[in-house]
């Protein structure tokens, strides 16, 4: 995490905690929690007021954040930014009129757009810099928008406060695709399509046609959304501008409506063929971009979960039972399952790694009856989850799927699984290598 972007988190948490640490110590806290254990700033900080004795539950409550780390749909948001636009406007909301304030807020990290739902006595002016307590957040086209409901408090602070921003209709930003970070606002990017399937949506209770797939260049994959037909068709090279960055937990996905600039090209370009061939990644880049579409992750098998093995699952909602129990369904005669939940790390990180039964019976070399089989004998389950343990710790794989982050970490849920290398001495070579020029 860089000083710059530490500052304002550090001196939150030391509001928080008075005198009881030093700024210093708190950004080594904070470096520790965000680099070391892979904890969101949220979390972090939140952890680190709790452990050294401040009110964790009243902080959690509100803290001031960056416009970027805002998700949408959560209830309660405090943030610090620059009013970029204001607009009034006259609606009509269940039979009465209604005069509302809309427009775009930013700060360094991104810029915004918002309603103010409730606006006797307020007054927004473009230049002004705001301190927002109690908005809520919704999503509107892929994209967050920060609502000013009933319970919001504003203040104006010091103009000086934020300077000079991107304003939200700007140039794009011109970015590859291993570069896409939710948040970052308009964005310009180049890709061929590798699959592009049109489906209906209900918006504001409408019907609307859009268009998703995957779209790759040679640094990596992402799943987009547009928002209107711009005629896109399987392996077409397109150059998208005025784009919009999203992510579903942690997973960066591109986002276009008819805003954007879609423009078809002709030019040199990698063929499907070989943007589809197999790299495989860094844990810790991809626990810097936050998470990953397809990503390919070779590593040891460092520890073998509970929940592997022999599992019986739900028949209505496929949850794994606990004690012939379902959360949602009561107790079940489960349907007999198997799966592998292991933590793989390649020496720069690790990853927690979901596997299901077909590639679990390629990994094992055993059949889901073949272990029901030996747990009958044992009349113990727990016997197939041993044998797991036992073929698999430290065992170097080679696993792909979509890699999703949350405070706890990076998760893969695997949809490829191979084991073996032809030569590991020149694999640990090339590991090495690859985290030195990592760093």
């Amino acid at each position: 995490m860089e000083i710059q972007n530490l500052a304002p988190h550090v001196q939150e948490v030391a509001r928080a905690l008075g005198d009881k640490l030093s700024e210093e110590e708190i950004a080594e806290e904070l470096r520790k929690y965000v680099d070391v254990y892979r904890l969101s700033i949220p979390m972090a900080k939140k952890t680190i007021v709790k452990k050294y004795g401040g009110d964790a539950e009243s902080f959690s409550v509100g803290f001031q954040r960056k416009l970027a780390e805002l998700r949408p749909n959560e209830p309660n948001v405090d943030f610090v930014a620059k009013v970029l636009s204001s607009n009034d406007k006259e609606i009509t909301a269940k039979g009465e009129k209604k005069r509302i304030i809309y427009g775009f807020v930013g700060d360094d990290s991104t810029t915004l757009p918002y309603t103010a739902w409730e606006t006797e006595g307020l007054t927004l002016a473009k230049g002004e810099v705001i301190s927002v307590k109690g908005a809520y957040t919704k999503e509107y086209q892929g994209r967050v928008q920060v609502n000013f409901g009933n319970r919001v408090t504003i203040r104006k602070e010091d103009p000086e406060t934020i300077k000079d921003i991107q304003v939200a209709d700007g140039p794009p930003k011109v970015v590859t695709i291993a570069d896409l970070r939710e948040g970052m606002g308009y964005v310009q990017v180049k890709g061929r399509v590798l699959s592009v399937e049109a489906r209906e949506v209900t918006v504001k209770g409408e019907p609307k046609k859009i268009f998703s797939g995957v779209v790759a260049d040679e640094t990596g994959k992402v799943q987009f959304t547009a928002w209107s037909d711009f005629k896109v068709k399987k392996d077409d090279i397109l150059k998208i501008s005025k784009a919009t960055v999203k992510g579903w937990r942690g997973i960066p996905q591109l986002n276009f409506d008819e805003r954007a600039e879609v423009i078809k090209v002709k030019e040199k370009f990698p063929t499907a063929e070989e943007l589809q061939k197999v790299t495989v990644s860094m844990i810790s880049d991809i626990s810097a971009r936050g998470g990953a579409t397809d990503a390919t992750v070779r590593g040891a098998i460092i520890e073998v979960r509970d929940g592997s093995g022999l599992i019986m699952r739900c028949p209505d909602c496929r949850r794994a039972l606990q004690k012939g129990m379902c959360k949602v369904h009561g107790r079940m005669d489960g349907v007999p399952d198997l799966r592998i939940k292991a933590i793989v790390d390649d020496g720069s990180g690790a990853v927690s790694a979901v596997v299901g039964r077909e590639l679990t019976e390629g990994l094992m070399g055993c059949t889901l009856d073949e272990c029901m089989e030996r747990a009958k004998k044992s009349m113990n389950l727990d016997v197939v989850k041993d044998s797991f343990e036992e073929k698999l710790l430290l065992k170097v794989v080679t696993l792909t799927g979509n890699v999703t982050a949350d405070e706890y970490g990076l998760s893969m849920i695997v949809n490829g699984a191979g084991t073996g290398l032809d030569d590991v001495r020149a694999e640990v070579e090339r590991l090495l290598v690859q985290l030195e020029e990592s760093r």
